[in-house]
């Protein structure tokens, strides 16, 4: 009787959530401010500190759906003190950037990876998936909002922080009953307050950051919130900008602060060079989209984007590895990559409390322009790219008016 029962019921809810509304783009609310707030010189700029003048939000109920989407003033959230996003950590969250191209337009870095990334974490959570199309749009809509604050220039950008949290008033674990998906803009130039210099990296051998079984694969707050106290140990006692998250007995190298890491290395045997990062197979390290667009260009996929006499390769590498190489002279290079760093290079490594510098690579050419490092060409590729200054339309679209709408042209 029991099983009958409760198998109607769930008949009777998942009936219910199939006629519930869809992300509509189409059903956007507009209210902008009365004044605008003052803009920083773009040289003056930290990332994370100064915000745009209105904010994206969308609201989602388990009986009606998606709510109409309201694009309003910049202010604080009303929650209740029971809201589970508070208690057990039922959020999650996005990272990517707009750029201004050399016509003035707004250029997005493909923005449906995001999109992807972002249906998965909320579906982590028992939160409901969005069409990214849709939300892509919307995001378009206020962007067009907010032009006057995205910075021009190589480096200069606009941080979009597109957020969902568990809005469901229970104390106790429970499914999800409401979210509210919302996002804010962030005019930024460099991550680190070096600007776009090398940065120190602490290898921590105590703490594990994620683990297979894990959410390492998915952009949760839980992820990052526990990060926070070995990183300011680590720059408070050794004067690193983050941490080089390891893995296992064998201390296997997985993320840099909140990045995907790359060390180019001389093979031994070979004497080829290997661009290496480790690879998303034990679901410990988030599939970033700068990291995929690196290993894209990387590769030699695309003829336009081949490196003289280096190999691409997704594969473990642990902190013996790199010691032994930078011992033998074969470490040549490494860096982070991510939307908040796109690619940095790491100039000096604290490896297991052993300094491990990283050399000079020797010159590289890129189709005939000049000689620089490896995390400098795929930069300035990637920047070309978001800038609009590469014929790659499946990597960036570009914002155009049109009947007060978004499109993407390509």
């Amino acid at each position: 009787m029991f099983s009958r029962l409760f198998s109607r019921s769930m008949a009777l809810k998942r009936r219910a959530l199939g006629t519930s509304a869809a992300l509509d783009a189409t059903k956007l609310r507009v209210v902008q401010t009365a004044e605008r707030k003052p803009r920083k010189p773009k040289e003056q700029l930290s990332f994370g500190k100064d915000f745009t003048d209105h904010m994206l939000e969308i609201e989602w109920t388990e009986t009606a759906g998606w709510h109409a989407p309201t694009i309003t003033p910049f202010h604080s959230l009303q929650l209740s003190p029971a809201a589970s996003s508070l208690h057990y950590a039922l959020q999650c969250f996005e990272g990517m950037k707009a750029y201004k191209d050399a016509q003035g337009r707004i250029r997005l870095f493909r923005p449906e990876m995001n999109m992807k990334r972002m249906n998965n974490s909320m579906q982590r959570l028992t939160m409901p998936s969005f069409d990214g199309d849709e939300l892509i749009k919307l995001l378009g809509e206020l962007l067009k909002l907010e032009e006057c604050w995205i910075p021009e220039g190589d480096g200069y950008s606009v941080y979009i922080r597109p957020s969902a949290i568990s809005t469901t008033n229970v104390l106790g674990l429970a499914k999800v009953q409401s979210v509210l998906l919302y996002a804010i803009l962030c005019p930024a130039g460099g991550y680190f307050a070096n600007g776009f210099k090398g940065v120190k990296l602490l290898a921590d051998t105590e703490n594990i950051r994620a683990w297979p079984g894990g959410v390492g694969h998915a952009k949760l707050g839980a992820n990052y919130g526990p990060t926070v106290l070995p990183g300011v140990r680590g720059f408070e006692e050794k004067g690193a900008a983050q941490v080089l998250w390891l893995f296992g007995e064998d201390h296997l190298c997985t993320e840099a602060g909140t990045s995907n890491v790359f060390f180019v290395i001389e093979n031994a045997a070979t004497r080829r060079l290997e661009l290496i990062t480790p690879p998303l197979s034990r679901g410990d390290i988030l599939p970033g989209v700068t990291r995929d667009s690196i290993l894209t260009l990387a590769s030699g996929s695309d003829s336009r984007f081949q490196y003289d006499d280096v190999h691409c390769v997704e594969r473990d590498i642990s902190m013996s590895e790199i010691l032994q190489a930078s011992k033998e002279g074969r470490l040549k290079e490494g860096f982070g990559a991510g939307a908040s760093w796109r690619t940095l290079p790491e100039s000096h490594h604290l490896l297991l409390s052993q300094p491990c510098l990283l050399r000079p690579l020797p010159p590289a050419r890129y189709c005939g322009g000049g000689n620089t490092h490896q995390h400098h060409l795929l930069q300035g590729r990637g920047d070309r790219l978001s800038h609009g200054r590469r014929g790659r339309s499946d990597f960036d679209k570009a914002l155009q008016r049109h009947y007060g709408h978004s499109v993407w042209a390509d």
